[in-house]
């Protein structure tokens, strides 16, 4: 996730915020699909992770630490970029980056009439 702050906007508290709100949401939606075959064995991960962590009530979906790189140059943005929107390509989920649904590429793409998402670009 490539992220700025704005004004008195608090970068840590942004990532907190989001993991929360994220990793209560993900793991609501596994546990109500009966369909997803791997359900079980995924909801039993993050409980064993969530158990070694007392900051947790149940689950531990998102790593506990945050390894934040400050990109201060373009070509480090867009490395980083083209790294995150390559990952659902490399790991076969799609065959190119704007057809992931959860991926900014839609908005780079200039697809972003069928993006999630507003996204501002980086040029």
């Amino acid at each position: 996730m490539i992220i700025g702050q704005a004004g008195g906007a608090n970068i840590e508290h942004i990532v907190r915020d989001m993991k929360k709100y994220t990793s209560f949401e993900i793991t609501s939606a596994i546990e109500s699909n009966d369909r997803e075959s791997r359900k079980d064995w995924m909801l039993r991960m993050f409980e064993y992770n969530g158990r070694k962590n007392p900051n947790n009530k149940k689950y531990q979906f998102w790593q506990q630490h945050n390894q934040p790189l400050e990109l201060n140059t373009n070509e480090l943005m867009q490395q980083k970029l083209d790294y995150i929107h390559q990952n659902p390509v490399k790991t076969g989920i799609v065959l190119s980056p704007e057809e992931y649904l959860y991926s900014s590429a839609k908005n780079y793409y200039g697809l972003a009439h069928e993006a999630l998402l507003d996204v501002i670009i980086i040029e």
